[in-house]
């Protein structure tokens, strides 16, 4: 639906959850920020665009939050449906936005040698029958305006945290804050609102920094992928809860680890779950992403030590 004048969410199932997808429109053409997966083109987005009486031929620029399957999985239908668009991703994530087993390894996969997690095989069966991928024409690094026409004028912001490369866009015409995945509460939501796996942002210095940036704008509009639309004074309340989860995250683990314990990574996410969220066992192991970026922000700091058992990552507090 149009949420302000020229912004438009259009909100695709996910399984479990909706992926939302945002057309800005103006005079001089329009611009899709995100395709979901492949269904979400052809099953929500082109029915959208037919309602709103909306060509898919003025979509000009097709950017790419971040990397992940489920923003970036419908690329290759949103050529066929657009195939003079240009498709832009953050130069940090350009080569997983464009290799769709370099994705599974090296971000689904990266847990797998050092801690023994990885995606089970029907996630990762899921992940490469629902995305096509295709070559990025541009990178971006954050700073970048695109003139729609009309005054429209749409400002790309590096938001890195969630993923190297992930882009947020500012809209000052509607003092909205599109933002994706850069800020992510303290738990993934099901369609119906209820907690269903770990916010997983990753590198827990740039997330913090992202939040921080994000807050400047003072927008009175933010516009994530998988929660509620929140406007007025929701926008700084969901930014404050994304932000104290990290802190929460440090706390737990250091009751965890304080008495001297070394742990591995699963072992330590068994013991700080319970405390962290209401997920299921099989769930909370997602904790791996946003832990990680804790503990090495705290290994960086001096207070934890990073070693092996049999080998397997383990930690150890060191003060």
């Amino acid at each position: 639906m149009e949420q302000r004048p020229g912004l438009h969410r259009i909100q695709a199932p996910l399984g479990e959850r909706f992926v939302a997808l945002y057309l800005l429109t103006g005079p001089r053409g329009a611009l899709l920020f995100d395709t979901g997966v492949e269904e979400s083109v052809s099953g929500t987005l082109k029915p959208y665009l037919g309602e709103i009486g909306l060509d898919p031929a003025e979509i000009r620029w097709v950017i790419s939050s971040h990397c992940d399957f489920d923003h970036t999985g419908g690329n290759g239908a949103l050529r066929e449906l657009a195939p003079d668009a240009q498709f832009l991703a953050g130069r940090a994530d350009v080569p997983m936005t464009e290799d769709l087993d370099l994705l599974i390894t090296g971000r689904y996969g990266e847990f797998a040698a050092p801690d023994g997690f990885d995606d089970p095989p029907e996630a990762t069966r899921e992940i490469r029958r629902s995305t096509r991928l295709v070559t990025v024409d541009q990178p971006l690094d954050g700073g970048e305006v695109f003139d729609l026409g009309g005054g429209r004028r749409v400002e790309v912001i590096s938001a890195p945290g969630h993923s190297p490369g992930h882009l947020a866009l500012w809209d000052p015409t509607n003092n909205a804050l599109l933002i994706s995945d850069a800020v992510l509460g303290e738990s993934v939501l099901t369609a119906q609102g209820e907690p269903i796996f770990p916010p997983t942002y990753r590198d827990t210095v740039a997330y913090t920094d992202t939040i921080t940036r994000l807050r400047a704008y003072d927008a009175d509009l933010l516009l994530t992928a998988h929660y509620p639309v929140y406007e007025g004074d929701e926008v700084a309340a969901f930014l404050h809860r994304s932000a104290a989860y990290v802190d929460r995250i440090d706390a737990v683990v250091e009751q965890q680890l304080g008495a001297g314990e070394e742990l591995t990574s699963l072992e330590l996410i068994r013991r700080c779950a319970p405390h962290l969220g209401p997920w299921t066992e099989a769930a909370a192991e997602y904790l791996i992403f946003p832990m990680t970026g804790n503990l090495e922000r705290l290994v960086a700091a001096g207070r934890l030590r990073e070693g092996t058992r049999d080998g397997v990552r383990t930690w150890r507090w060191t003060t």
